[in-house]
């Protein structure tokens, strides 16, 4: 009889929000486990590798394989890349910044593990949208995750409408959604114009870093008193009242 391979696990590594980013703020056990590691599926390989360095200075770096695992990546790459699990070697998932596979495209090789029976081990560290959330005074049991909203003018206006509605119609819901860092500008112009007034808007920005941002105003009290936003990464949760 042929023994069955037990496979490896797949971990789900968290990265610093902010390069600044206190050492303080990420697991003890980070550090040992990704030096186990041989197997890497990044979003960018420029930084993984200066975060494993920064991590392990003494880590091996050219020993180690990365796969790419970003927008660009086709459906039909992603399950290859769990070939050395099912061959029973681990594998390291890790994001640019923040729990990979919120708000990113390591979900597809998530998903990808359970299809094939492959163990997913999540390691706990810092999040942007649930450092938002929490810090925003809304409400943390009722909530619901948008993402990117529409590029387009009319189109990211029909969708903040269809926002601030679902969280009136689920009593007050927290909404929360995120921007690419150069467009903000032109998020927040546009909450201005199609937001009530009334509505709660909190603003999660350069979370992780030496000086962030975290605030809950009315959209009214808001109004012409936006911070400088651009090319910061920012989260935006959104309650009407």
């Amino acid at each position: 009889m042929v023994p069955v391979r037990t496979p490896g696990t797949l971990y789900l590594l968290p990265a610093p929000l902010h390069p600044e980013a206190d050492s303080q703020s990420m697991p003890a056990m980070l550090a040992p486990l990704a030096l186990r590691l041989k197997h890497w599926v990044v979003e960018s390989e420029r930084s993984a590798r200066r975060f494993l360095r920064i991590l392990n200075p003494g880590c091996p770096i050219d020993t180690l394989h990365f796969s790419l695992l970003n927008e660009h990546t086709r459906a039909e790459e992603v399950s290859a890349m769990l070939c050395p699990a099912r061959s029973g070697e681990h594998i390291g998932l890790l994001s640019d910044a923040g729990c990979p596979a919120i708000a990113d495209p390591g979900a597809w090789l998530v998903a990808e593990a359970h299809k094939h029976g492959v163990p997913v081990h999540p390691v706990a560290g810092p999040s942007s949208i649930l450092l938002t959330l929490m810090g925003s005074g809304m409400d943390g049991q009722k909530f619901s995750m948008h993402g990117y909203l529409p590029v387009e003018a009319l189109a990211r206006a029909r969708a903040l409408k269809a926002v601030e509605d679902e969280s009136r119609r689920r009593a007050g819901a927290t909404q929360l959604f995120i921007e690419t860092p150069y467009r903000n500008r032109q998020l927040m112009a546009a909450m201005e114009a199609n937001l009530r007034g009334s509505t709660r808007l909190c603003i999660g920005a350069a979370l992780g870093s030496p000086k962030p941002t975290l605030i809950t105003r009315s959209l009214t009290e808001w109004k012409g008193n936006w911070p400088d936003l651009h090319k910061i990464p920012a989260v935006f949760a959104l309650q009407a009242q």
